[in-house]
């Protein structure tokens, strides 16, 4: 590789590091919602299997 080749390939690594530190938190969000989503929609089926109207 030539010094130009290297200075490129750092170039594009930097510029993919900091587009991977900006979108994870992102990923990092949905993930959460999709699995508190999870957890709401199971306790919704589960009052609504055993009649459980309200919790004191």
């Amino acid at each position: 590789m030539t010094s130009a080749q290297t200075e490129g390939l750092i170039a594009m690594l930097t510029v993919f590091a900091i587009l991977v530190l900006l979108v994870l938190p992102s990923v990092i969000g949905i993930v959460h919602d999709k699995r508190v989503d999870r957890q709401i929609r199971k306790a919704h089926e589960y009052r609504s299997a055993h009649g459980v109207t309200r919790t004191v």
